[in-house]
């Protein structure tokens, strides 16, 4: 009964994180009082409080205060995602990911859940306008708002599915950090090329895909 983990961003959703990159970037203003710095940060496959806490870093907050906000971060990123989120991602939904969903959840025991470094009302929010929120019920997965640290989210959503067995679950993402994480958890991971990583860099995966269609013949 395989349990998938499935990433968003670049996976899932193409170029659909301009208004959550505005929120975070918002949030930080609110509760630290700092300007996020024009310097670039690596985002991709990261969960949203390494990023937050990497922008603040680089803006010379200290780590106890990066700390001491975090919470407040929280409520403060979902409430300004929630007045930017679009209506309708539907356009932003990578290539054959509607049929390759359908035609999974269709097999006998397959079970689809998430693994996202995005908060999870961000997550919720994105997938809902996408038209994919069907797909992954509340009370499952493993998101940002549960761990700063990806490497443990793969735990957290076996977890919620009832303690599901590593030998049965597979992360799909695009990146090496969801290749990272799900070594970390002991778990099976198919990356696919949909996101920002090439296949040579997405190497260390177990099967590497052009995008979703080749979940299906590695199942």
């Amino acid at each position: 009964m395989p349990l998938l983990l499935w990433d968003i961003d670049g996976t899932l959703l193409l170029k659909a994180s301009r208004e959550h990159a505005e929120a975070i970037h918002a949030a930080i203003r609110r509760v630290y009082h700092v300007e996020p710095p024009r310097g670039e940060v690596e985002a991709a496959g990261r969960t949203d409080f390494a990023i937050a806490r990497s922008i603040l870093t680089l803006a010379g907050v200290s780590a106890e205060r990066i700390d001491d906000g975090l919470l407040s971060l929280r409520h403060a990123a979902v409430e300004e995602y929630t007045r930017r989120a679009p209506a309708d991602l539907r356009d932003h939904v990578a290539p054959h990911v509607p049929e390759v969903l359908t035609e999974l959840a269709q097999r006998d025991g397959v079970r689809h859940s998430l693994v996202t470094g995005n908060l999870e009302p961000i997550a919720r929010l994105k997938l809902r306008a996408a038209g994919l929120g069907q797909h992954f019920p509340k009370g499952q997965g493993g998101f940002g708002s549960d761990s700063e640290d990806r490497a443990e989210l793969p735990d957290v959503a076996r977890r919620r599915a009832g303690n599901h067995p590593a030998s049965d679950t597979i992360v799909i993402g695009d990146t090496p950090r969801d290749i990272a994480c799900a070594r970390a958890a002991g778990v099976r991971v198919i990356a696919v090329t949909t996101g920002p990583f090439d296949a040579e860099a997405l190497r260390g995966a177990d099967a590497v895909c052009r995008d979703v269609r080749g979940v299906l013949q590695e199942m």
